[in-house]
């Protein structure tokens, strides 16, 4: 009868333990699942309002905007500039990445003509243009402005500067030209910085 007794524990035993492995094993699985979505190919929420993905990855700012769909563009145009190794330098940066949609804003043939050989300068400029030396959470942005009298000035590494304002709870970016963009997705984290996706693309005054 003990012996019977002890056997029946063990199998109990072993079935709580497996249980547990289970568990442990979908749970992980699940954590995986959701990294691997925020640093897939599709933001699923790119066009919602405000929102947020944050991924934690050994991946630089740069090779999570070449790798995303939504970045496509994007990607084209760090390539003809010639910036994919400074974008995956040790940083840290901070980058507002105009999506697809905000490229597609552009003049009919604008993208075009800025991928040609020639126009290499000028296309690093604009692209500068939306890269911030060191590491700014969105939460960093929004406190920087409401300490500066609602407007805050934002020096990029091209040389000139952006505003940083907010309309509600969207911080909004103003160009040299008076030009908007709005941050319709933030802090997607990187080894060596930060992205927040813009829906407009920004112009320098050079």
């Amino acid at each position: 009868m003990n012996k019977l007794i002890l056997g029946m524990a063990v199998v109990a035993m072993t079935v709580i333990s497996c249980n547990d492995t289970a568990k442990k094993n979908e749970s992980q699985q699940t954590g995986d699942e959701a990294n691997n979505m925020a640093l897939g190919g599709t933001y699923s929420d790119m066009n919602k309002k405000d929102s947020t993905a944050v991924a934690m990855t050994d991946k630089s700012v740069a090779d999570i905007a070449m790798e995303n769909d939504d970045f496509s563009t994007l990607e084209k145009a760090v390539q003809a500039a010639g910036l994919e190794e400074t974008l995956q330098g040790e940083g840290p940066f901070t980058i507002f990445a105009p999506t697809n949609d905000a490229f597609n804003q552009l003049p009919e043939g604008t993208v075009d003509d800025l991928l040609l050989p020639e126009n290499k300068e000028k296309l690093g400029n604009i692209l500068k243009y939306h890269v911030v030396s060191g590491e700014f959470k969105a939460d960093d942005v929004v406190k920087a402005i409401k300490n500066n009298n609602d407007k805050f000035g934002i020096n990029t590494i091209q040389g000139e500067t952006l505003s940083a304002t907010l309309d509600g709870n969207d911080v909004i970016l103003t160009d040299s030209s008076g030009n908007k963009s709005k941050v319709v997705m933030k802090d997607v984290e990187a080894s060596n910085g930060v992205i927040h996706a813009i829906d407009a693309v920004l112009m320098p005054k050079k």
